[in-house]
């Protein structure tokens, strides 16, 4: 073996010992790391599970009609893609996202599109909010579906367009969009993986009975999770210990993985992701941040089976698991229910008991909230519908004042002061609230718990913050219109001053021009320019007196009598056909047209007059030596054209006079007919052209035509139609 190849021996082996050293070194330090913290505060209510833990997960009949909510999640309501009246398959979208973070909604079941419109949604103010209501075929027939055969090998960028065409959101809190939280921004790198198994609150075991009997598709999920984070270094499923089963299941189908399923005590509420960040790595998110500032990405353990069943399975979040208990219920257990279903329907499938119902709670009571209209229906977010007697869950009693105890601070697990924060909520005093961190409230309502005043402080704190984050809004438009403001103030006086500028400029300009042509006055280009000056203005005052010559004045008197002639005869033929309404109007009209007439047979004469005596007064203009000999011809001949244009005014202004009424009538219809055969060629020529004034050009020859055969009549003394 030579030398090279026994350094090279020499160096893998010293490659792989630190490999193995680094190994161990990170296994020691994920053991260290595992060992369990706590958080500050925390309570521990009945936890009331075994209720509904007894059967396995189960469903119910199909329901009449779906409501399903075009905002089920955090983010941008989703755009309606159906109509009324249209048929929909199970599975298809119905709506799509608007904007990044937003989630599109799919039809929970196939049937008719019947509403579009506000409906009632499980919300704590009891709230409407626009809907796509579904009257079901009971077929329950598929859209077909697109399964991603191997996840491993397609882009990161498809699979997160995957999850969230799927309309995957979280399942165990607010309802974050997956494909969002998947992809954290500002570039955080991520080390740790949380799935969330805990399911702290009271008689809601949706959670506990899905890793029982699906713990294969949740570890499946996990892996597709972990895949899409570029493999974190640690992969931790909290789960409370009050779940052996869970347990156990989720441990036996994590074997052979790297995954570490973390048991540690129950305590309330250690599912709010923050205290289970705590709990499982000693690690604090910062006021108002988000894990991934820390490294950390939290799921829920029902958002991580949906993103199997998305990628593995192509299919979309149609519906969830969800606990519905209570003493009113003959029936108490977990079902797998379509998104849409009402809750009423739900109620009946379990045989409630109206007389004994107190109330209907979404959620659990700690953080669950009352509904007043059982017609909204299940979303993605809705883990349990509680159903309690009065015996179960009585009703809060009065609050009265605070008596100072401090056993809010000490139960609060984000380390709050909730006595203050009550003081200034009531006050509204909005910047001492985000001062003491109020938007770090989780709102479990552990302070409302131990409060011996029974003050419901959580109520307080979430008017709280629905006004601050109003007025943020507001204060947003504010700063946007005043930004708008100035720019626009801004943009005007720059205009201004640009505007000012070249004013300045131009007036500079001009004020050297007018110096340079007073140095050059002298110079023989200026006398030319004054000389070719000169011409102009006498071509100009030419002009002028051929405009006001004799026979310019002939021919306008001439064209004013016929156009007042023309006038007469039309409001005579009007007065004629009137009705009895219409002739005193007419009659106005006919008096003011003779006058003018009259008024034009005057100038005429004058005109005439003027003429007459014209060529014995005049003598012709001395030569101009400065007009070249063609202007001279051009002159000549416009002259001539004039005096011959004069000529012919004259021989037609006379012939007129001497003609009949007959006569006149005769050549009207002539000079119409002239005038339609031409309006007759040039409509013909814009059809074959198709030119856009065809219509126009059609308008104008029915108008012609109606005239001619209105002259037509007259003449054979035929009454108008």
């Amino acid at each position: 073996m030579s030398h090279s190849e026994q350094r090279v021996t020499a160096s893998e082996r010293r490659a792989a010992r630190e490999a193995q050293l680094i190994a161990s070194e990170k296994a020691r330090d994920l053991a260290r790391e595992l060992k369990i913290y706590d958080f500050h505060g925390g309570v521990h209510p009945p936890e009331n599970k075994h209720q509904s833990t007894a059967e396995p997960i189960g469903s119910i009949p199909l329901a009449d009609d779906l409501i399903v909510p075009l905002n089920q999640h955090i983010g941008a309501t989703a755009i309606p893609l159906v109509k009324l009246g249209e048929d929909v398959l199970k599975g298809q979208k119905i709506a799509e996202g608007d904007g990044p973070v937003s989630c599109p909604v799919h039809a929970p079941s196939s049937g008719k599109v019947m509403a579009i419109e506000p409906m009632a949604v499980p919300h704590p103010s009891g709230m409407v909010a626009d809907c796509i209501q579904i009257r079901t075929d009971g077929r329950d027939q598929w859209y077909p579906l697109e399964p991603v055969e191997d996840f491993r090998s397609r882009p990161v960028d498809d699979l997160l367009e995957k999850i969230r065409d799927c309309g995957i959101a979280g399942m165990g809190g607010a309802g974050f969009p997956t494909a969002v939280k998947l992809n954290p921004r500002g570039g955080a790198e991520i080390d740790t993986l949380v799935i969330n198994g805990t399911e702290c609150e009271p008689y809601i075991t949706a959670d506990d009975m899905l890793m029982r009997e699906h713990a294969e598709e949740i570890v499946a999920g996990v892996e597709i999770l972990a895949h899409l984070l570029d493999q974190p270094e640690r992969v931790l499923i909290g789960i409370e210990d009050n779940k052996p089963e869970a347990i156990a299941a989720m441990k036996k189908a994590a074997r052979g993985t790297r995954f570490h399923v973390v048991v540690f005590p129950t305590k309330y509420p250690s599912g709010g992701e923050k205290q289970l960040i705590q709990i499982l790595t000693g690690r604090e998110v910062p006021n108002e941040g988000l894990p991934a500032n820390v490294g950390i990405v939290c799921q829920n353990v029902g958002t991580a089976r949906a993103v199997y069943r998305a990628i593995a399975l192509g299919e979309p979040l149609i519906s969830r698991v969800t606990t519905v208990v209570g003493e009113s219920l003959e029936r108490q257990r977990n079902i797998e229910v379509p998104l849409g279903t009402p809750i009423r329907h739900i109620l009946d499938s379990h045989g409630v008991d109206r007389k004994q119902l107190q109330r209907v709670v979404i959620g659990g009571p700690m953080m669950g909230y009352t509904i007043d209209d059982e017609s909204a229906p299940v979303v993605k977010t809705t883990t349990c519908i509680l159903a309690p007697t009065d015996r179960e869950l009585p009703a809060p009693p009065p609050a009265q004042a605070c008596i100072r105890c401090g056993l809010c601070a000490e139960a609060c697990p984000a380390s709050l002061l909730p006595q203050q924060l009550y003081w200034y909520a009531r006050a509204e005093d909005r910047e001492k609230l985000q001062a003491y961190n109020l938007f770090d409230c989780i709102e479990c309502g552990a302070c409302s718990y131990v409060c011996p005043s029974s003050i419901p402080l959580v109520q307080y704190y979430r008017a709280a913050k629905g006004d601050i984050r109003t007025a943020q809004l507001e204060k947003e438009k504010a700063d946007r219109a005043r930004e708008r403001f100035e720019y626009r103030t801004l943009r005007l006086e720059k205009a201004e001053q640009e505007k000012e500028a070249k004013r300045l400029a131009r007036k500079k300009a001009a004020e050297e021009a007018r110096k340079q042509r007073e140095r050059n006055a002298d110079s023989p280009e200026a006398k030319a320019a004054k000389a070719e000056s000169d011409v102009v203005a006498a071509a100009l005052a030419r002009v002028k007196a051929k405009q006001a010559a004799p026979e310019q004045q002939l021919a306008r008197a001439q064209r004013a009598l016929t156009s007042a002639e023309h006038r007469v005869e039309r409001m005579q033929g009007k007065l004629a056909e009137a009705e009895d309404a219409q002739k005193a109007q007419l009659e106005a009209q006919l008096k003011t047209a003779e006058l003018k007439l009259q008024e034009a047979r005057q100038k005429l004469a004058e005109a005439e007059k003027l003429a007459a005596t014209a060529p014995a007064q005049q003598t012709p203009p001395p030569a101009e030596p400065s007009i070249t000999d063609d202007k001279l011809a051009v002159a000549s001949s416009t002259s001539s054209a004039a005096s011959s244009a004069i000529e012919k005014a004259k021989a037609a202004a006379a012939a007129r006079a001497s003609m009949s009424p007959e006569e006149k009538l005769a050549t009207e219809i002539e000079a119409l007919e002239k005038r339609v055969a031409k309006a007759e060629a040039r409509l013909q020529k814009a059809r074959s052209e198709d030119d856009p004034n065809t219509g126009a050009f059609e308008t104008a020859l029915n108008k012609m035509q109606d005239k001619l055969a209105a002259k037509r009549r007259e003449q054979s003394g035929d009454e108008p139609e």
